[in-house]
């Protein structure tokens, strides 16, 4: 009965077999030998699945199956192996059996002989999520495109196949502000990061919390007959923590210990490389910062030697690009009473008149501290500690406790008494004293005014271009009072005719006599005559009833002639500020200038080496001519100048800067020739190259951010690029079976800019034989270098000519030497030699 069923299943099995195998018969394909063999099975296929049908030699007469059978393969004695339930690669992926051959006694008479089942992976798991729920966090401001954090999801299937190959993305973000992404996924490890907007916008003030849908696929996320799962992502937007520390106040002369902590930087993620950038150059810079973030003063301060210092705290990532715009760190240094006040250089005099009234000030005496001004270190006390001499009494002499000034306390002088007086001042701080001395002059009053020598000084022409700092006319008056003292001493000044400024007087301490010059140029257009008027006056007051009256007055008057002036511009230098894509034709500036004579102005350019700009020869008014390209010149400098019309056609230039603000208008390149580029050839594993793009544009502070990828969709099977940072990519091999050759590998890069550009360029990469390490080519043939065959053939021909000069040589001196013994035998005069 149970042969009976077992023929029956076995003839069900053939006829599956024969239906499975359609096309091929149970010889060959799906029978044989006893043999090592592997079989590879899809899982999840139906059971009573024919594998292989095993041929007995005698005297075997059936088979025996052992090994991982796990209940689910079984053989018929006719060595018809087969599978009786669907198999499960992730139960099992591979089945080790063992196939033997027994005879009629059950002995084993071949085998077992190894049998290899492997479980092929359809897709029948959905990728799942480790968590239903992500929490993470982000500092505003941080780095586009550095994780922050990584959401994980795990699939069965096999790794190695589009079944259990994972591809992340977003599939909702709220709030999404103006409609702007803030945060980007990466597809492969589900690494999330801000998008370029994000790190510029996200402010945690305006929206502290964010929300993410992401979505995982299966088979990468490229077909629709795929299995997903999804997950909700709380991102919490954290402050931006790297912000200018508060000023730093530091005591002068401090006697701990250095280094001194003194304040701290911190970048939004650890990791940052910090360094400080000195504002000014100095010849010792005593600051100093760790990779902590931490800043030090490494040495005392002297106030008196700088009060205060201003640098920049930098933070960096590992390849040296700033990761934000440097902070400023501002130190003061905090002042201590250190410094006793100093006398003035010189000894003060100060003059006194013999009627002097009482109280009245004489002098003031200035002394200095260099402490910090207005703070309690600086303020001084002044104290009159000596007179010399005391007569007619002590004490005739006040000072001012904290201004300084001097004064009469007790009575006027009497030049017969003492004409000159000494004092000894006492100037403290609170914490020093310092002796000072001052000498007060006692002199004869000032009862005589002063007198002109003459009341008018006529007149005189000039023109208006005459030379600043010219002397025009010299003036004299006397004064009878004593000589050499603020009685005597004459000042003059102008007290009508000037009231620009245009003239001054010089005075000759000796003689009192005035020079009167020119201060600044005259102007026939404002003032064409100028009628003057002069005073002399002395430093000290006349005593009362006495006044300065007609004879200490003169008058003189200034005629101005006109002289054909160049037009004037009102500034020396225009600016101006345009972007270099602004249309041609476009308004870029204007410059006007004046002529003083009023005549009409023509304008021009000088200096155009570009050819960019042209001008209105009538309004001044400046166009752009031609495009305009910041990359070639971010700020053009030309000169405008300005020619009257008629008259002496005079002329003048004022320079005109236009500035060029950038367009992204160079697309992406490679920073230098990659020509050495070469793996050794076999390879013996995948391998890379690091490349790096440039282009000309004016980057942000945040550097260039290109994307890389490669030129064409069919090099995907055997080159891979992948980003490292905004400049850098890694151009990597994915198999080793490549030719000895060289390839070209097209590569896009794209700037990301506004509007993206993108450049293509085109990559050569040798694989070649390698001797130790280096590529081995053998040279070949170079242009201007002979070939093997060519350098032979210039050789032979050399040595034929050679060899035939030669022979000619040899013959042609065996005829002389003959013709020289015939000549000899007949006669006995001598023959010359010849040449």
């Amino acid at each position: 009965m149970a042969t009976s069923c077992v023929s029956v299943l076995s003839l069900q099995l053939l006829k599956a077999s024969s239906t499975w195998t359609t096309g091929h018969g149970l010889e060959g394909k799906f029978s044989g030998p006893l043999k090592p063999m592997t079989f590879s099975i899809f899982e999840g296929q139906e059971p009573s699945q024919i594998i292989f049908q095993f041929k007995a030699s005698p005297p075997a007469v059936t088979f025996k199956l052992t090994g991982e059978t796990d209940g689910i393969f079984e053989i018929q004695p006719d060595g018809l192996l087969y599978h009786n339930r669907a198999l499960d690669r992730e139960t099992r992926a591979v089945h080790k059996l063992q196939v033997s051959a027994l005879d009629a006694q059950g002995n084993t008479v071949e085998g077992p002989v190894p049998i290899t089942v492997e479980v092929k992976d359809i897709n029948d798991n959905r990728p799942t999520f480790l968590q239903s729920k992500y929490e993470g966090s982000v500092r505003q401001n941080s780095r586009s495109g550095k994780p922050f954090m990584y959401v994980n999801a795990t699939d069965l299937d096999d790794p190695d196949t589009p079944n259990g190959q994972l591809f992340y993305q977003i599939v909702m973000q709220l709030p999404k502000v103006n409609d702007v992404m803030y945060f980007q996924i990466n597809n492969k490890t589900g690494a999330i990061s801000l998008t370029l907007a994000g790190s510029r916008e996200l402010d945690p003030s305006k929206n502290p919390f964010y929300n993410l849908v992401v979505s995982v696929k299966d088979m990468g996320g490229q077909t629709e007959n795929s299995f997903s799962d999804s997950t909700s992502v709380d991102i919490t937007v954290k402050e931006n923590i790297w912000k200018a520390p508060e000023p730093v106040e530091i005591v002068e002369n401090s006697t701990v210990p250095h280094p001194i902590k003194i304040t701290q930087v911190r970048w939004n993620e650890p990791g940052a490389h910090y360094s400080l950038v000195e504002k000014e150059r100095l010849p010792r810079f005593p600051f100093s910062i760790d990779q902590e973030g931490d800043i030090y003063v490494t040495q005392p301060l002297d106030r008196e030697e700088k009060d205060s210092y201003v640098f920049h705290a930098t933070a960096k990532d590992e390849l040296g690009k700033l990761l934000a715009s440097p902070l400023q760190i501002h130190v003061k240094v905090k002042d201590i009473n250190d410094n006793p006040p100093t006398c003035p250089p010189t000894m003060p005099v100060f003059e006194v008149q013999e009627n002097e009234q009482i109280v009245s000030s004489i002098g003031t005496l200035v002394a200095h501290d260099m402490d910090e001004e207005n703070t309690v270190n600086s303020v001084l006390h002044y104290k009159i500690v000596d007179q010399f001499p005391k007569f007619p009494k002590d004490g005739l002499f006040l000072v001012q406790s904290y201004t300084g000034v001097f004064q009469l306390a007790m009575q006027s002088l009497k030049k017969q008494d003492a004409p000159q007086y000494l004092l000894t001042v006492e100037v403290s701080d609170k914490d020093f004293q310092t002796l000072c001395q001052v000498k007060i002059n006692v002199i004869d009053i000032n009862q005589i005014p002063t007198i002109f020598e003459k009341s008018d000084y006529g007149s005189l022409t000039l023109a208006e271009d005459t030379a600043v700092g010219s002397t025009i006319l010299t003036i004299q008056a006397t004064d009878a009072d004593e000589p050499f003292t603020g009685s005597s001493k004459i000042l003059y000044r102008i007290t009508q005719g000037d009231d620009e400024g245009r003239l001054g007087i010089d005075t000759d301490p000796q003689n009192n006599t005035g020079y009167v010059i020119i201060k600044k140029p005259l102007d026939f257009e404002t003032t064409a005559i100028h009628n003057i008027v002069f005073q002399a006056e002395n430093p000290e007051p006349l005593v009362p009833g006495v006044q300065y009256n007609a004879s200490s007055f003169a008058t003189f008057t200034l005629h101005v002639t006109d002289v054909n002036e160049a037009p004037q511009f009102p500034q020396h230098i225009f600016q101006a500020k345009v972007s270099e894509g602004v249309a041609i034709g476009t308004k870029v500036g204007n410059m006007t200038a004046k002529d003083p004579e009023g005549l009409d102005i023509s304008y021009s350019l000088r200096g155009d080496t570009r050819g960019w700009l042209r001008i209105d020869p009538a309004t001044g008014e400046i166009f752009s001519a031609a495009p305009l390209d910041r990359e070639a010149e971010s700020l053009y400098r030309v000169q405008v100048v300005a020619t009257e019309v008629g008259g002496s056609s005079l002329s003048t230039a004022a320079g005109f800067h236009l500035a060029l603000t950038d367009v992204n208008d160079n697309p992406p390149r490679l920073a230098k020739e990659y020509t050495g580029l070469f793996f050794c050839h076999p390879l013996s594993a995948p391998g890379s190259h690091i490349i790096q793009a440039t282009d000309d544009d004016l980057q942000s502070f945040r550097g260039p951010q290109f994307t890389f990828a490669l030129g064409s969709e069919s090099l995907q099977n055997d080159w891979e690029i992948s980003k490292i940072n905004g400049t850098h990519a890694r151009l990597s091999t994915k198999h080793t079976s490549f030719e000895e050759r060289v390839y070209n590998v097209p590569i896009r890069i794209n700037d990301g800019g506004r509007p993206p550009l993108e450049g293509t360029v085109s990559l050569p990469v040798t694989f070649c034989s390698c001797v130790e390490g280096r590529c081995f080519r053998p040279v070949g043939h170079m242009p201007g270098i002979p070939t093997v065959g060519a350098t032979v053939g210039i050789l032979l021909t050399t040595f034929l000519v050679i060899g035939v000069i030669l022979t000619v040589v040899f013959i042609r001196m065996k005829k002389n030497k003959g013709k020289d013994n015939v000549e000899s035998a007949q006669g006995s005069e001598a023959t010359p030699l010849r040449n």
